[in-house]
This record gives C-alpha cells, structure tokens and sequence, in this order.
C-alpha cells in the first residue's frame, strides 16, 4: 500500500490530564505515525520529530530543553490548559483570563493556510475560551475563535532558529475537525512538507451518472484534478468532453494507463473487469480507487491486495455510503451507547419492480443481486459490528423476473465471534417494503423507515411535472426508541447531520496527501467480498451454513 513518511511523535501528559485519550487513539489509527506516551519529556529526546506537552510537564528545567530541541530543528505542540499557568516565553504567547465552557466558533486566521486544505470554512468545538495573548511579532496566528465580536487568537506558531513551536488553548481533543487541524499541525512542525500538492485523476469507465459524480467529485477537492477519462464507447467519451472540457479521452484502458499527468485512476466499470484493471493500473504504478464491489471473490481481492503493496500504491473501493447521513447518525449513537451493545441489526434494499436491463441484473457481470447495493450495505454492517465474521447462510428466490439471471430476492444472514447477528436482504418483489434499518441494543433500539418523496415542477402549458426522488437517495426517518427506569419505552427523533456532498473525495486527498485515515478502510471492502462469495456458495447450496474467519 501507498506510504507516507514516518512521523515519530512524544506526547508528555499525565494519566488523560487533559481528556486526550480520544486524540491518542487517532494517531494510534494513522500507521505511519509512531507515537510514544509518557508522564514526562525524558532526557533523550532526539528519536522524535514532535512533541506535545501538557502544563503538568512543562517545568522551567524541560522548558529550557525543548527550547534547544525547537532550535535545532525540532517541533514543540503545547496545549494549554484553562488554568492561566504562564507559558516559556519562547512560545511568543501568553494564555488570558479563561472564560466559561462554551461552543465555540473557531476559524482559520488564513483562509488559504496548507493546513485548511479540504476543511470547512469554520469549525464548531466544545471547550472554554482561552485566548492566547501574542506577546512577540514573528508569532502567526493559525487558528482565532470569535468571541463576543472579537478575534482572539487560539492557536499559534512561532519559528525558533530551525525549528517551529505551537501552542492551543482549545481542549476539544475529540472533535474530528480538529483532530485533523492538530495532525497536520504535527506534520508541519516535523518539518515534512506535505502541502500544495495535487494528484491527476483519471476515470476508466465514463457511465453518464458514475463518471460524471466522480467528476464532480474531483473538481470540488482542492488536491485532485481530473486529466482523463477513458471508455469503450466513443459516445461516453464524447459526453465526458462536453461535462469536462479540455481531459484526455482513451479509447483502451492501455493508452490512459501510459499517461503521465494520471497518478489515480478510478475504475467505474463492470464488476467482473474489476481485479483485471485494478491490477493492470496499480503494475504501472497507478494509484486506484475502485468502484464496488472491490471485486468478485477473495482470490481476486488477495491478489489486488498484494500488488498494492509490492507496488507500493494506493487501492482503496468507493464507498461514499460510508458518508450518508442516516449511516452516520447511526454510528453516532452508537458511540454514545444510546442503545448500549448492538447485538442483532437487518439491512433492506427493494421493491417490487422489474430489474433493469444492463449488467447490472445479469450474474455472470455483476456477481449477484446483492453484489450491487450489498457492497454498501455489508460495508455498513461490518463497520458498525467490528467483530470477526464466524458464519454466512445465503438464500435466494427465482420466481418472477426470468428474463433476467440475478435472483429475485437475496438475503444474507451473518454471525460474529460475539454473537451478534445481522441480516441484509435485496428484493425486487416486495411488495412492501421493510425498514431500512432494525436495530436492537441492550438498552434500546433503532428504526429506520424509508421516505417516498415526490416533486412536482412548474409547467404553465401542462401545469406540473412530477418526480420521484428514488427512497434509496433519501435520508429515512430514524427513530430511537429507548426503556425508561419507569418500564416505559420513550421514542425520540435521531439527530441526523446535514448531508455534505464529495466527501468521500476529499478523504481520499486527506488520505493520499496528507496521509489522514480512510472512512472506509481497504481491509473492510475485502471482508464485504469475503461475505458475498461466501453468501453465494451457500445459496447455491440451498442456504448452507459457510464457515468465515474474516
């Protein structure tokens, strides 16, 4: 797999002084960044590139030594507490009076800064307010927090002979956002430069919906440009001219691989092609993200997986469910044990309508009925129970659309090594559908029903045209559901975050450029490969139970 440099990293604290266990676990997620945790700096300190310390080990004599360390190349991240402790004064700033915990909005200082790459425009944290106080002139100002219509700073850094030192008064170590801020932070100091660089892009199989989103996608990440695109068919070529003017079109996936403006390809073809071309851009040193299913069977994803890393490329799969809304107010409330462990969950996709007539239906090209959204929806379960796979049963139906080869109807019942269980079922021949998500916890539950939306649009011949939004796009309605100490069960509304579009793009430059983590890791899309080839065997032996170890 792709690398990134390695980033050896000293965090001086007291037992979870500051509540940094939940930033310590994220650089624990990162693989390139050594990290070592200590109550305090030792006297040797020269196997590091950064270290962060905490006012609880920040005495005059380690001061002094850091300061030396700083000089000679090294780089310093102090958080700061809210007691108003004075700082070494080669920080270049002084903490002020703090004031009460509060959310605060905290914004970049440059709205161009390397390290606002890709973020939005403000962050929201929870953490009192403490402004820093800058007492020198070469100190810069990263981060300011708006407070009573003031700017106060919150966030700075200085330049020492050879080195940089940080200092943050914000203590929101578990806030994604700024998790993200204080990791290129790290990278910055460390004296990496990982910034203003850009990947060209090239999509190998333009359908008119999948090639123009990745399009799209990739024109809204600062980092990603699209350079090619290349197809079969001369007439989607001609439509990714028009939707992009100006990229390479290739009529072979052999002709794109040899461009040398394309560093990434995504390969948005037929599943049955995709451990072909994955395998045949990644030997010419191409990074690839792939659409899913990853591949067909474990055979091929094994060997997908070895080329990456004798290659030393990227190859990842495109899950952008992984970024829906529902899904991720799931796994919030899960993470706050709204409804304790999550034991039993079921998935439903369907309706009872007449498949589509391109690949898609036919199982010799598509792998299945379930290798379609059962590559997101099997994503979704192994991500939200990440527990060992013990056991597959698969089962389907062939009773009504025989002009097609997929089955009817497919489900997919799974076992963990802890017991849970989970089921997903596609059906094209439900006629009533059933919930989307059914999940039952230890101390509660969640469902989620679909929504059928319908828009109409103004027509002052015809009065109205009228559309279906397909339920698929729509965020359901999610309902927790909870026992009170009364014995009554309470119900409530989710709270669902506001839908963010590209966002599965701009992880990827997170990741590629900045070596941040992937929502959807590699190893969770080989597992979901794992489940269907699994699940197929046993429904083409009747529904046996297939042993897993995944």
């Amino acid at each position: 797999m792709i690398t990134h440099p390695s980033l050896p990293i000293l965090i001086a604290t007291e037992a979870n002084s500051n509540g940094l266990a939940s930033f310590i676990s994220y650089l624990r997620s990162i693989s390139h960044v050594n990290l070592t945790v200590a109550s305090q700096v030792p006297a040797d300190i020269s196997a590091f590139k950064v270290i962060i310390t905490t006012d609880t080990c920040l005495s005059a004599p380690v001061a002094k030594q850091l300061e030396q360390f700083v000089s000679a190349g090294g780089g310093l991240l102090h958080l700061a507490g809210s007691n108003a402790k004075p700082l070494p004064a080669f920080l270049g700033a002084q903490p002020g009076p703090a004031g009460p915990a509060a959310e605060l909005r905290v914004l970049f200082e440059n709205r161009n800064h390397p390290l606002a790459a890709r973020l939005p425009d403000a962050i929201y944290v929870s953490s009192s307010h403490v402004p820093l106080k800058i007492a020198d002139d070469d100190v810069e100002t990263i981060l300011y927090a708006d407070w009573h219509y003031t700017h106060t700073p919150v966030l700075t850094r200085r330049r020492i002979d050879s080195g940089h030192a940080a200092c943050t008064t914000i203590q929101a170590f578990g806030n994604p956002l700024f998790q993200q801020i204080l990791y290129r932070l790290l990278f910055d100091l460390s004296g990496m430069n990982l910034f203003n660089k850009t990947l060209g892009v090239g999509i190998l199989g333009y359908a008119p919906s999948v090639g123009r989103l990745h399009g799209q996608g990739i024109g809204a990440t600062p980092g990603l440009i699209l350079r090619a695109a290349g197809d079969l068919n001369p007439e989607r070529l001609h439509e990714a001219t028009k939707d992009f003017p100006g990229i390479h079109c290739y009529e072979s996936a052999d002709k794109l691989l040899h461009d040398p403006e394309v560093d990434l390809v995504i390969i948005a073809t037929a599943p049955n092609t995709h451990a072909r071309l994955c395998l045949q851009m990644m030997a010419a040193g191409k990074h690839v993200v792939c659409e899913k299913p990853l591949a067909l069977n474990s055979i091929e994803t094994a060997a997908m997986v070895e080329m990456a890393d004798m290659k030393q490329v990227h190859l990842s799969c495109h899950q952008n469910r992984r970024f829906d809304a529902d899904y991720l107010a799931i796994k919030q409330a899960l993470a706050e044990g709204l409804i304790g462990e999550l034991f039993y969950m079921e998935t439903f996709v369907g309706s009872y309508n007449h498949p589509c007539g391109y690949w898609h239906s036919h199982a010799g090209i598509s792998g299945g009925a379930t290798y379609d959204w059962g590559g997101h929806y099997l994503d979704w379960i192994v991500s939200l129970i990440p527990k060992k796979i013990t056991h597959v049963i698969g089962t389907r139906h062939k009773r009504v659309w025989h002009d097609v080869t997929n089955a009817d109807q497919e489900r997919i019942q799974l076992r963990f090594a802890g017991g849970q269980e989970a089921e997903f079922m596609h059906s094209d021949i439900a006629a009533v559908r059933k919930p989307k998500w059914y999940l039952l916890g230890t101390e509660g539950a969640i469902i989620g029903a679909w929504r059928e939306v319908t828009v109409n649009e103004l027509d002052p011949v015809l009065y109205y045209h009228e559309q279906a939004i397909p339920p698929t796009e729509m965020t359901p309605a999610l309902v927790l559901q909870r026992r009170h100490c009364s014995g009554e069960i309470v119900s409530q509304k989710l709270a669902i975050p506001k839908r963010q579009d590209y966002q599965f793009h701009r992880n990827l430059a997170d990741h590629l450029l900045f070596g941040e983590p992937l929502a959807a890791p590699l190893a969770d899309s080989v597992r979901v490969v794992a489940i269907l080839a699994a699940a197929a065997r046993s429904a083409a032996q009747g529904g046996t139970m297939e042993s897993l170890d995944v």
